[in-house]
């Protein structure tokens, strides 16, 4: 951005943050107290507010895209690409054609051009399916060999993709079992503790549960995480893992796909790793 006139100084926005200069052009360390008020900073900080929220949108969207496992269409990449907070959120992320097989990590997109990826022999080629889709790690059978040909390309992706934690579905799992047990347990020395947690790590709290919502196949799954609805003050505990259809009914977990299960197993050990250790360390 240029130079916004703000009294006798001049004000810019400079990698978000408000920055300024005087009349000789010398840049000063700090926006003087002055100019709190004046019209101009006060426009540039709530347009660095703005701008913040809209890159932390995007990133949301973009994750949203890969976890519930939504088509993309090739036409929205590339209208959103010029955007540099979309083109941070999508940049060098895997993307599969409608086969579902790997093409490449997204370099470009442009409505006319199509796709500029870099494919798996390193070679830099073009696509224009009508949709793509950005694959959960977890659906990548090679997903070793892509994080290291990643580091070898010094891919950095704004979206957890390659590097998000995945947990697969153990093959002696009790598929008529309902729960997993695994992170339960997990003591907190309020309920406002975990609640806040299960917020600030961008999953919802609802009628006394962590939420996670997720589609797979075309269903609307919820995993979700026991917390507690009662008093916010009293102590509280991680509860068990259980998966719901969209009627709310608890699914067996021979009917909980890959996705769907790595997001559950994601969202119990994200909370419970806040659990209250001290505790448990004084009970051992």
């Amino acid at each position: 951005m240029g130079w916004v006139t703000a009294g006798d100084y001049e004000v810019a926005l400079d990698a978000g943050k408000v920055v300024c200069r005087n009349a000789a052009g010398r840049r000063l360390k700090s926006v003087p107290a002055k100019l709190a008020d004046d019209p101009a900073v006060v426009g540039l900080r709530q347009l660095a507010e703005w701008l913040q929220r809209h890159e932390r949108q995007c990133l949301t969207d973009v994750e949203r895209w890969m976890v519930r496992s939504l088509p993309v269409p090739l036409a929205v990449i590339a209208r959103v690409w010029p955007d540099p907070a979309w083109q941070a959120a999508l940049r060098d992320l895997v993307v599969s054609g409608p086969d579902g097989e790997v093409a490449g990590f997204l370099r470009d997109a442009d409505v006319d051009r199509g796709l500029g990826l870099v494919d798996l022999d390193g070679d830099t080629v073009r696509i224009s399916p009508e949709l793509v889709r950005l694959p959960h790690p977890v659906l990548l059978d090679d997903l070793e060999e892509l994080r290291e040909f990643a580091v070898e390309l010094g891919v950095e992706q704004r979206a957890q993709q390659l590097f998000r934690e995945v947990w697969h579905r153990p093959e002696n799992l009790d598929t008529e079992s309902r729960s997993v047990e695994e992170y339960a347990g997990g003591v907190f020395k309020e309920l406002r503790f975990l609640a806040g947690r299960a917020t600030q790590l961008g999953y919802r709290v609802r009628g006394g549960d962590a939420v996670c919502s997720l589609r797979e196949d075309g269903r609307a799954i919820e995993a979700r995480v026991w917390i507690g609805d009662y008093e916010t003050y009293m102590e509280t505990e991680t509860g068990p893992l259980t998966w719901t259809d969209s009627a709310g009914k608890t699914l067996r977990l021979g009917q909980v796909g890959p996705v769907a299960w790595s997001e559950g197993m994601r969202m119990a050990a994200a909370l419970y790793a806040g659990r209250d250790i001290e505790d448990e360390e004084k009970a051992a």
